[in-house]
């Protein structure tokens, strides 16, 4: 059966709204004349000296305008859904205050982990870490003779306050994980409640719950081996700390995370690509992570509602990857790694433990609260490229043609 389309307009609320009705006789196969179009023409501008199709609301400051629930129940009679357009009004700005982050892996001033909770700081988060029971002593003394002030200015020229300092080991997730070996280890002495468990225990009676949780940290006790040369144990270990460390993260902390929480962690590019040097398992851990990544997105966003990601940050020359294979008279793992990534990367400028801080900041906040997921490069580009410039064989005629390095600033960047 055919069917005839009239349009309606209503001078009231000036919303056009389709209806349609059967017809059967030849006669009304024509269904608009000249005539009438000009004559509904003519009652629309009649109706109003705006236009139709005007927003029916206007949004002030940063708030987000929608549609009013009559406009789109009068919707509905012609499409079974409502607007999928979020109008935003002025500049976008992160703001955190009230907002707790927990980042796990805080030992010193020179990794991506502190840069993480600078740029939460800035944004006014209230910064606790997590730091290794081996380091806490030395941490903690630099903290109290402020051996870090100088990296914990803010852009407002206020200075990052860690509230609170919790011993962490994130290889045990509960007390009766720890073997004695480790209870009689001179490194642990005084302390206890450093199993994850116990940790997230202690956070949630102090702050109830949290909203970010950060994992930054990694370790594999045979990372100079070759893959080929690296024992079951040290491949394992390595897949404990620098893996599952973040499911049992999430395991005890998900419960005292907010609705609408981040999770977060950090990976590199031998997760998916060869890198000569990174050994002992510590590539698998990374792939594993980036796996469960995806894996604990969906788990974790339909169980708490609570996202998940990972960035994949570029080589940084911070204190515990400068002792990465560490050779007399040579560089290090990661000065030729941080050679390479700027003579072979898009962009041919330095890279800051700011700047994946800036990203962290995006990810952790609500402008990204439909990222989940994700594995974010942060690392100049360098993950694009298929082949070395700097390779022998590229010299000659069929060198490809690259623009002189960017001069860069020797200073980290602004938040």
């Amino acid at each position: 059966m055919l069917r005839a389309v009239a349009i309606i307009i209503s001078p009231r609320n000036k919303n056009i709204i389709t209806r349609t009705t059967p017809y059967t006789t030849p006669a009304n196969i024509m269904l608009f004349s000249r005539n009438a179009l000009f004559a509904a023409a003519a009652a629309l501008v009649a109706a109003s000296s705006g236009s139709a199709f005007a927003p029916t609301s206007t949004s002030v400051g940063n708030s987000v305008s929608r549609s009013s629930p009559a406009v789109i129940q009068q919707q509905s009679q012609s499409r079974q859904y409502s607007s999928t357009k979020l109008n935003m009004a002025g500049p976008a700005k992160v703001d955190l205050t009230g907002k707790v982050a927990f980042v796990a892996g805080v030992a010193d001033s020179t990794g991506y982990g502190w840069a993480i909770a600078r740029a939460l700081a800035s944004a006014g988060a209230t910064i606790i870490v997590g730091t290794w029971p081996p380091v806490l002593k030395i941490f903690e003394m630099g903290l109290k003779k402020g051996s870090f002030d100088e990296d914990s200015v803010l852009p407002d020229g206020s200075k990052m306050v860690i509230e609170k300092v919790y011993p962490l080991d994130a290889v045990f997730d509960c007390p009766a994980d720890v073997p004695d070996e480790i209870k009689n280890n001179k490194r642990y002495a005084g302390l206890d409640g450093f199993t994850i468990e116990e940790v997230a225990a202690a956070v949630k009676a102090d702050y109830g719950k949290i909203d970010i949780l950060v994992h930054s940290l990694a370790n594999g006790p045979e990372v100079t081996k070759p893959l080929l040369e690296t024992s079951r144990k040290g491949y394992l270990a390595a897949s404990s700390a620098s893996a599952y460390s973040a499911v049992s993260l999430l395991q005890k902390f998900g419960p005292i995370m907010n609705p609408g929480s981040n999770m977060l962690s950090l990976t590199y590019i031998a997760s998916e690509k060869v890198i000569p040097g990174y050994g002992g398992g510590m590539s698998s851990a990374k792939a594993q992570l980036e796996s469960d990544t995806r894996t604990l997105a969906f788990e974790a966003g339909r169980k708490w509602n609570v996202r998940v990601n990972t960035i994949s940050a570029g080589p940084l020359k911070s204190r515990a990857a400068s002792a990465i294979g560490k050779e007399p008279g040579q560089k290090t793992f990661i000065e030729y790694a941080i050679d390479y990534s700027n003579a072979n990367a898009p962009l041919a400028q330095d890279l800051y433990n700011d700047d994946v801080g800036n990203s962290a900041l995006f990810l952790c906040s609500g402008l990204a609260r439909t990222v989940t997921g994700v594995t974010l490069y942060v690392d100049n580009g360098l993950h694009a490229m298929g082949m070395a410039l700097d390779s022998a064989a590229m010299s000659g005629s069929m060198k490809p043609t690259t623009p002189p390095p960017v001069p860069v600033a020797k200073t980290p960047v602004a938040l």
